[in-house]
């Protein structure tokens, strides 16, 4: 990655005017007034680099006294990465891990072989009375073939251990793998880009080509890539060796993401990714049978398979 303070690519060069491969307009769903944008995966764009799903949760106020309610549910093949903006989310797990997850904070659960947990809101949470934002995102990295099977295990990397590089009008904090000179406490199974950008109105954010594959999701505000302007709300998929400046006309927040290119395309049904349809044919049975255990705590409820 480049120093903050690298020097722009010449404006209307082929590096400037063309680095945008794929611009991704998420589709929306509303969850009981709760709403989810998808950018990930999409018909034309199945991953970018290990990163095979991507959702917005939010921004959402929840009504005093509710919270949201994921019941237990299971996973195959991928590690989800769970980063927050506004609100509180309380992970449980079958490896008996429970967590509460706050804005700055990281959760990386690997599936593996199999895993099941819950995403709820705390009692604590549902009583306050301020702060009843619940604004973040949910990523699912895709696990190379090497590791697909590995033992399903949970971290929690707070705030404050998360790297942060300055810049002018610019701060970057590094949610997982390697941005700017810096390195993530989170253990990756290959290498990965996934960074908080906050931008002042003018400030420039250069982006080399050191990651193979390179996006940026646009939370808010406004940029301007290559003479085009772009709003919040889209995921913008950069052409591989390109180096760019992303340059702020507002106010801006985006999530760097990107790594290096799975080793083979991903099968994708339901909560299970796998190289292999048969493997996901075994999951499926396998959480219809029980056979991925109880979520320690959180016993009682489930989400049934999908018919």
């Amino acid at each position: 990655m480049p120093r903050l303070d690298a020097d722009d690519p010449i404006f209307g060069d082929a590096a400037s005017s063309d680095a945008i491969e794929l611009i991704v307009v998420p589709r929306t769903t509303d969850l009981g007034g709760f709403q989810v944008r998808r950018a990930l995966p999409t018909a034309k764009r199945r991953m970018v680099g290990p990163f095979v799903f991507l959702d917005q949760m939010g921004p959402a106020s929840i009504a005093l006294g509710e919270g949201l309610d994921v019941r237990p549910h299971p996973h195959i093949g991928l590690a989800t990465v769970t980063y927050l903006f506004d609100g509180e989310i309380v992970h449980r797990d079958t490896t008996g891990a429970m967590q509460a997850i706050r804005p700055g904070d990281v959760n990386w659960m690997t599936a593996g072989r199999g895993i099941a947990h819950s995403e709820r809101s705390s009692p604590t949470w549902r009583k306050q009375s301020n702060n009843r934002e619940v604004f973040g995102l949910q990523t699912w990295v895709a696990l190379p073939k090497e590791h697909e099977e590995t033992a399903p295990e949970f971290y929690h990397h707070g705030e404050a251990t998360l790297p942060v590089v300055s810049g002018e009008g610019l701060t970057v904090r590094v949610v997982a793998g390697s941005a700017y000179g810096a390195t993530a406490p989170v253990a990756t199974f290959s290498d990965t880009l996934y960074a908080d950008v906050v931008l002042e109105e003018g400030a420039r954010l250069p982006v080399d080509a050191d990651h193979e594959e390179r996006a940026a999701y646009l939370l808010e505000g406004t940029v301007e890539i290559g003479g085009d302007i772009h709003e919040a709300g889209r995921l913008l998929v950069f052409r591989p060796g390109d180096r760019l400046t992303v340059t702020a006309r507002t106010p801006a927040r985006l999530m760097l993401i990107g790594g290096e290119a799975m080793d083979g395309p991903r099968h994708i049904w339901w909560n299970f990714v796998s190289s292999s349809k048969e493997r996901i044919e075994q999951a499926k049975a396998d959480w219809k049978a029980g056979r991925f255990g109880p979520v320690i705590g959180d016993e009682s409820e489930f989400i049934p398979l999908p018919e």
